[in-house]
């Protein structure tokens, strides 16, 4: 039955997808605030299904832990569900990612539609001063700027090398971060078909004031408070 319903999912998924991406081609016109509530009906569609069809529920901690002026969030990096559920989870967020997803038929459509800020990993410092430039830019609009500090997907209870591009926006434009940690691993595995039913914990940790801080030592306090949090998620504390 799971491999059913998986497949069932992909299917679903996949049509979805490609509706809404033409439907974001449409919004062009619009402004970026309605561009995203209406694009991100996609995202809603995609956690609905995921609950729906393959059991994938989800408990959110810590939302009184969120700001009320846009900040930086900065997210544990497990599976494929938190690049969807976070948008529509948290308030609206210009999402950092590697430029290469925009080339993705339909998915990039929508993708560039959001307004994101797509970076070219192996430009080292010219990416890191478009993060900031552009981040700045989606800050003052209202948008918070998401971004998974490790880069790419890794397994449950590993922890991956954190990228500085995150806390180098907050410490050059004063916005408060948000770390994120969640356990989404656990049911929805990075590149794998499979989808297993289970309770995803999201948690929202406390806000930590970028103010006065190096880029590297507030990257760590991120790293320590998201890592700790994963501890206490997975039960090996």
């Amino acid at each position: 039955m799971m491999v059913l319903r998986s497949a069932l999912f992909a299917v679903l998924q996949t049509l979805l997808t490609v509706f809404f991406a033409i439907v974001a081609l449409f919004t062009f016109p619009f402004s970026a605030h309605v561009r995203y509530r209406t694009i991100i009906l996609w995202n809603r569609s995609v956690v609905w299904l995921a609950q729906a069809l393959c059991g994938i529920r989800y408990r959110v901690i810590g939302l009184e832990n969120l700001p009320a002026a846009p900040a930086v969030v900065m997210a544990k990096h497990q599976s494929a569900w938190e690049t969807i559920a976070l948008p529509i989870l948290l308030p609206p967020m210009a999402l950092v990612i590697k430029r290469e997803l925009l080339w993705v038929p339909f998915f990039g459509w929508g993708m560039a539609m959001l307004s994101p800020i797509a970076i070219n990993r192996a430009e080292g410092r010219a990416a890191l001063k478009q993060i900031v430039a552009q981040g700045r830019d989606r800050l003052a609009q209202g948008f918070g700027v998401m971004i998974f500090p490790e880069g790419t997907r890794v397994a449950p209870g590993e922890v991956g090398r954190y990228g500085i591009g995150g806390a180098w926006l907050a410490t050059h434009t004063g916005a408060p971060v948000v770390p994120v940690a969640h356990n989404a691993g656990d049911c929805w595995p990075k590149n794998s078909f499979l989808k297993r039913p289970g309770l995803i914990t999201l948690s929202i940790g406390p806000v930590i004031q970028a103010q006065g801080l190096k880029p590297d030592a507030l990257n760590e306090q991120v790293k320590a408070w998201i890592e700790t949090e994963m501890t206490r998620l997975n039960g090996y504390a």
